[in-house]
């Protein structure tokens, strides 16, 4: 029995809907057998089933649809609402006017498109305002307006146009846009000679214009077609899980528009592409074609009943050359993708790999990497930032204010660091990185080895990102002797570890300075006589900087159960600074 099935996590939230002719047997697919990808991600978070039986595979399209729109779930493949692209549109009034317009409406007006773009279309309309003119005024006002008198109105600003003169004008754009474009040179060319021979010779330049402006637009266009029937031509291709999409707007005999998309997909090909060109035609801004093309695996009565257009797979010819050539660019487009796939992965695991290859270590997936910084031994902190596969993960990074160092100790800084943060992950019994780097030299990397190895006894690896003179990353000091790794400069392992020490740096620099700046408040703050570690504290949490207390009232400050006195003192010390 038909019907759809709604897959919910354990918050209740519907993550995937689909649709099939036997429900049981679908929902008992999911389990029998092994997934891979996003399906074996999309399995793994599934904690209830929800289903709903229709009487027809038409009834569970449109409600499968529905419930997409509706919850937008997450492995399911999602499209923008309305296309994007403009239209125009002669509107259906009294004294018609044409407009580009991003939103179809059901109006009673004529829509031409869409256009690859707005400029395509302002140009097509500004063209067609000069030739085959409607209304350009806001309507009747007594008198003509400007757009009369240069030719693109027909007056309904100052007289009554009768509905044949509009009727025969539309029919002419209409026939303009659908590619016939032969009526129109022959009119334009006339026109252009009269003027010619007038003496006019501006009119005579825009008459050419006009005639140019079809040459390098309409029929630059390849004619890719014979006949004028506007269609959509819709193919796939399917590798690895992800589906590519090729989308041909063939309108005016012209291939007008492409459009690609990609999506990862759980279900197979054909009900995942069923489902995209429901949901492609249900959307806001589209018009329909009078035909659409599709591969012969698609159910096209199916397809046809919901969308009520002919839905057809053409056999031999010129039709199936544009379908066999939308197949062509779908594979084209997702082979790209898996090529910058690969080269990503080349850039993260693959680096990571080259990393832990020349320190000689086991592949690991997660690096931790620290930094120390200082104003000339004052305020000092320490950094670390988390890289994983070979990219940052920020909700793990960590800061820490060193409390057994006050001055610059490199060695001090990195012990403190190190004990602190691995003896916390000992304790919670959390997992270990399998790549620890200091930001330093062979002091800050002795450092680190003595407390992991004598202090908490782990064996968890560790070197020392290094910089040149120019104070760019050079190399990694590791091994016996700290000895130098010569990492070649233009590997992808190289780039990963100028990518972390650029960043280490970045983070403990960033923490440093607003450590410093707190600090320098309460400095200024402990200097103003009355004022202890509480009132501090409680101007800090209140106000956060010295420019905000000095603006607060006597009265404000005194709220905070300040003495009178104390706070009469803070206000006037403070004023004086700010006034200077």
């Amino acid at each position: 029995m038909p019907g759809i099935y709604m897959m919910k996590n354990i918050n209740g939230h519907i993550i995937y809907v689909g649709k099939a002719k036997n429900l049981k047997n679908r929902v008992r697919s999911y389990f029998k057998s092994s997934h891979e990808g996003k399906t074996a991600r999309l399995v793994s978070e599934i904690a209830d089933f929800e289903t709903i039986v229709t009487s027809t595979d038409k009834e569970a399209f449109l409600l499968e649809i529905t419930m997409i729109q509706k919850h937008q779930p997450h492995y399911n493949i999602k499209l923008k609402q309305g296309t994007g692209y403009p239209y125009i549109k002669i509107t259906n009034e009294r004294d018609p006017k044409m407009a580009i317009v991003s939103t179809v409406r059901k109006d009673g007006a004529y829509y031409f498109g869409p256009y690859p773009n707005v400029y395509a279309a302002e140009e097509t309309m500004h063209f067609l305002q000069k030739v085959y003119p409607l209304r350009r005024c806001n309507g009747y006002q007594g008198r003509p307006c400007l757009y009369y008198h240069m030719g693109q109105c027909l007056g309904a600003c100052f007289q009554e146009v009768p509905e044949a003169t509009y009727r025969k004008q539309i029919e002419r754009i209409k026939s303009f846009l659908n590619g016939n474009v032969t009526a129109i040179k022959k009119h334009l060319t006339t026109q252009m000679n009269q003027a010619a021979d007038k003496l006019e010779y501006e009119r005579a330049a825009e008459l050419r214009d006009q005639m140019h402006y079809i040459e390098v637009t309409v029929e630059k266009q390849k004619i890719i077609s014979t006949d004028q029937t506007p269609r959509d031509i819709f193919n796939f291709y399917l590798d690895k899980g992800w589906l590519s999409v090729q989308i041909f707007f063939i309108r005016q005999a012209r291939l007008l528009k492409r459009e690609k998309r990609l999506f990862p997909i759980v279900s197979d090909a054909v009900e995942e592409m069923t489902t995209f060109i429901m949901q492609f035609y249900s959307q806001k801004n589209n018009v329909l074609p009078k035909e659409i093309l599709v591969p012969e695996s698609l159910p096209k009565d199916v397809l046809e009943t919901v969308i009520s257009v002919p839905i057809r797979t053409p056999q031999r010819g010129e039709k199936r050359a544009l379908l066999d050539m939308a197949a062509k660019n779908a594979r084209l487009v997702l082979e790209e993708k898996f090529r910058l796939l690969a080269l990503d992965e080349q850039k993260t695991t693959g680096a990571m790999r080259e990393i832990t290859d020349a320190l000689g270590i086991r592949p690991g997936h997660r690096i931790e990497a620290f930094d120390h910084s200082h104003i000339q031994g004052a305020d000092l902190v320490s950094a670390m930032v988390v890289y994983e596969d070979g990219q940052p993960n920020k909700n793990l990074y960590r800061k820490y204010k060193l409390r057994t160092v006050d001055h610059a100790d490199e060695a001090g800084s990195t012990r403190e660091v190190i004990r602190r943060r691995y003896t916390r992950l000992l304790k919670e019994h959390a997992e270990l990185p399998d790549l620890i780097l200091m930001d330093g030299g062979p002091i800050q990397l002795e450092a680190a080895k003595d407390v992991l190895e004598n202090e908490l006894g782990l064996t968890v690896p560790v070197a020392a990102m290094v910089k040149n003179d120019k104070h760019k990353t050079s190399d990694l000091l590791a091994g016996v002797n700290d000895a130098p790794l010569h990492l070649d400069p233009k590997s992808q392992g190289f780039y990963l570890l100028q990518r972390i020490q650029d960043e280490v740096h970045r983070f403990a620099i960033t923490f440093h300075r607003k450590t410093h700046a707190k600090n320098a408040l309460s400095s200024r703050l402990d200097s103003i006589e009355g004022v202890g570690p509480k009132t501090r504290t409680k101007l800090l949490k209140k106000y956060g900087s010295l420019k905000k207390i000095a603006e607060a009232s006597v009265e404000e400050l005194h709220g905070l159960g300040i003495s009178e006195t104390v706070a009469t003192t803070i206000h006037l010390t403070l004023s004086g600074v700010q006034s200077h």
